[in-house]
C-alpha cells in the first residue's frame, strides 16, 4: 500500500540552509535523527567513509560496520533484518547492484525482508571515478526482483521525505542517490508517496517522464523551453520506478501526444523500458527514451559532462518532446 508522509519543517533551518547539501548528506543526517528515537535502525556500512564518525560516535551499538564486502553487506543486513531489526544498507549503486545481486535476490528479496539499501554515486554520478563506477544499469537489474521497492529521490528535498516515508514500508527498499548537491525541483513541506508520480508541471501536448536528480531538474527546463515556443508539457517525476505509476503513466498516453522518458541509466530496462511495458499493453503511444547508450564511457568529468556526452540534456529532451507533439495524433 503507498505510504504518505508530511510534516512542518518551517521552524527549522541548516543542513546548509536546507538543502545546500547533497542528497545522500541529507539521507544520513535524516537516518541519524531517526535512530535516535528508533532502536531498531541499524546502519549497515560497507566502509563508506563519513557514516563511521556520524553514527559511529554517537550510536555506535546501532552501526556495524562490515568493510569493502558489499555481498557480505547484504547477507548481515538480511541477518539483522529477521530479527526484527531495521538495517539500513549502505553502498555504491553500481556495486549493490551488480557486485551483490546475487545476495539481494536470495537473501534480501527472496526473504522479502525489510532491509533498506541506499545506494549512492548512482548514475554517471561518479564520473571522476571513470567506468567501473558508473552505475546505469542498477534499475535494469533490481527492478526485476520481487518485493522488492525501488525509488529514486529527485532532490535532496525528496531523499529527506522519501527517508522517512519508508521507515515502515514492508519488505525490501533500494534508495538511489547521486554523488553530489544538485539544483532543488521540491519545496517544503513536501508530501511523498510511494508509487505516486508527481506532477511538476501540467501539460496537453507532450509529457515528459522523467526520474533522477539531473533527469528532473532538465525536463523542468526543456518544458520551460517548449512553453516559450507554445508547446504545453506535463512533466512527471517518476521517482518510484516499481511500483511504477500505472495511472500516470497510462493517463500521459491518453491525455497528451506522446511520452518522452528521462533517465542517468542505460536505456535498457529501466524507466524508459517501464513506461513502454506500461502502455504497449493498455494504452499505445509514441515513446522516445532518453538515456545512456549501449556503450562505456572511458571520460573521467563532471557528472553533467557526462550526461551530454550520453546525449542526455534539457535541448536533446525539448526537442524529441518538440517532434512528438507535432506528430499527428
Amino acid at each position: 500500500m503507498p505510504q504518505a508522509v508530511e510534516a512542518d519543517r518551517a521552524a527549522e533551518p541548516s543542513w546548509e540552509e536546507r538543502y545546500g547539501v547533497a542528497a545522500r548528506e541529507v539521507y544520513r543526517r535524516t537516518l541519524l535523527e531517526l535512530a535516535r528515537t528508533d532502536p531498531r535502525i541499524i546502519c549497515v556500512d560497507s566502509d563508506m567513509g563519513g557514516l563511521e564518525t556520524l553514527f559511529g560516535e554517537e550510536l555506535p551499538s546501532q552501526y556495524v560496520n562490515v568493510g569493502i564486502a558489499e555481498a557480505n553487506l547484504m547477507g548481515v543486513s538480511a541477518g539483522l533484518a529477521a530479527t526484527g531489526l531495521l538495517p539500513y544498507a549502505n553502498t555504491l549503486s553500481g556495486f549493490a547492484a551488480a557486485r551483490a545481486c546475487e545476495q539481494v535476490k536470495i537473501d534480501v528479496a527472496g526473504n522479502n525482508l525489510p532491509v533498506r539499501i541506499v545506494a549512492t554515486h548512482a548514475g554517471l554520478s561518479a564520473g571522476h571515478y571513470g567506468p567501473t563506477h558508473h552505475a546505469v544499469e542498477d534499475l535494469a537489474i533490481l527492478r526485476t526482483l520481487p518485493n522488492l521497492t525501488v525509488v529514486v529521490p529527485a532532490d535532496a528535498v525528496e531523499a529527506e521525505y522519501a527517508v522517512r516515508a519508508t521507515v515502515d514500508l514492508p519488505g525490501p527498499l533500494f534508495l538511489r542517490l547521486g554523488r553530489a548537491a544538485t539544483p532543488l525541483v521540491h519545496e517544503e513541506p513536501y508530501e511523498f508517496t510511494v508509487g505516486k508520480a508527481r506532477e511538476l508541471r501540467a501539460g496537453t501536448d507532450v509529457t515528459i517522464v522523467a526520474t533522477g536528480p539531473y533527469p528532473v531538474s532538465m525536463a523542468l527546463e526543456a518544458a520551460r523551453e517548449l512553453a516559450a515556443r507554445g508547446v504545453s508539457a506535463r512533466v512527471l517525476n517518476m521517482h518510484t520506478i516499481k511500483p511504477l505509476d500505472r495511472e500516470a503513466v497510462l493517463a500521459a498516453a491518453r491525455e497528451t501526444g506522446g511520452i518522452v522518458t528521462v533517465e542517468d541509466h542505460l536505456v535498457a530496462g529501466g524507466l524508459g523500458a517501464a513506461v513502454c511495458e506500461v502502455v504497449t499493453q493498455e494504452a499505445p503511444c509514441r515513446v522516445h527514451r532518453i538515456g545512456v547508450p549501449d556503450r562505456f564511457f572511458d571520460h573521467v568529468a563532471d557528472e553533467r559532462q557526462l550526461l551530454e556526452l550520453a546525449g542526455i540534456s534539457p535541448a536533446e529532451i525539448a526537442a524529441a518532446a518538440a517532434r512528438l507533439a507535432a506528430a499527428p495524433r
